[in-house]
């Protein structure tokens, strides 16, 4: 009966040149009041401390790491952090959460993806569990939307498998020779706002990375902002594996049109209560977010 009625229903609006009613449209959703985007307007940094597919005790210092990372951001008003302990926002798709909170759910429990970010930030380690999708979102996050990526210590010895990672990132971890050790730096970029508190001289104490030979690591494609004096280090320990004593610690790079920043410090706790790595870092992030400083690869200067 209810059929017949319907039926005879939408018969009768068609004879008379009008439409059943369809649905009624669904009304934006509005967050309750102090619900909003209180990070409106702001910079964004989304930072990775995923160490879950690599080495699960040697890099306690993540941790303190990322607390320095959002505290001078919060009291320079640079950027506000979001810290994930996972990828899963590292991608272009909608995310959710799981159980109550997964698709399907209440629209409110979605989640953010990079388009939400202005910048990413990597304390990572091992292959990590990026799908190729959300490796490709990445890489087209920095090249094609021109944002900015900052790989910290072991994001070099992240995702071997991925070289186009590796060449996004400018170098690929080969070893650290010296362990914790102290080691003078020498300073080639002194007018960049990131080496302002560091000078040629200078000595620092932490794993020094070696970077491998190429592809991925070229200084026609870094701006090598500092690098270790060798007159400071034994280049006879067994893990040497560098002929040229290139030993870079920061460097600047363009990736399309993005921005990347990389440094090898940062695997102590005393490293992230230095000053001088707080002041790299933060204007590191600054340069990554908001550009400024013109990229200007170099050979290695002559004498080393």
């Amino acid at each position: 009966m209810k059929c017949r009625i319907a039926g005879a229903l939408a018969l009768a609006l068609t004879l008379s040149g009008q439409t059943a009613p369809g649905p009624a449209p669904e009304r934006p959703r509005t967050p309750p009041s102090g619900y909003e985007d209180v990070y409106a307007g702001k910079k964004r940094l989304l930072v990775i401390a995923d160490l879950s597919t690599g080495n699960q005790s040697a890099h306690m210092a993540v941790s303190h790491a990322v607390s320095v990372i959002e505290q001078i951001g919060r009291t320079s008003g640079a950027y506000v952090t979001f810290i994930r302990t996972d990828t899963d926002w590292v991608t272009k798709q909608a995310t959710w959460g799981k159980g109550d909170y997964a698709q399907g759910g209440s629209k409110q429990a979605r989640g953010k993806n990079l388009d939400y970010f202005d910048a990413v930030l990597f304390y990572t380690n091992g292959e990590t569990e990026m799908t190729p999708q959300q490796k490709q979102d990445l890489l087209d996050f920095i090249a094609k939307d021109g944002k900015g990526f900052i790989g910290l210590h072991t994001a070099a010895a992240t995702a071997y498998a991925w070289p186009e990672y590796g060449d996004m990132l400018g170098g690929v971890f080969d070893n650290h020779p010296w362990m914790i050790a102290n080691a003078k730096i020498i300073v080639e970029r002194p007018e960049s706002p990131m080496m302002q508190r560091l000078r040629t001289g200078m000595v620092l104490r932490d794993e020094h990375y070696q970077m491998r030979m190429s592809p991925a690591y070229s200084r026609d494609k870094v701006d090598v902002l500092a690098r270790i004096d060798t007159s400071s280090v034994d280049l006879k320990a067994p893990m040497v594996h560098r002929t040229d004593g290139d030993f870079p610690i920061a460097w600047i790079k363009d990736y399309g049109r993005g921005r990347v920043f990389y440094t090898g410090l940062g695997h102590t706790d005393a490293a992230w209560d230095d000053p001088r790595v707080r002041t790299m870092t933060l204007e590191a992030i600054k340069w990554a977010i908001n550009g400024g400083e013109t990229v200007r690869p170099h050979p290695l200067p002559a004498g080393k």
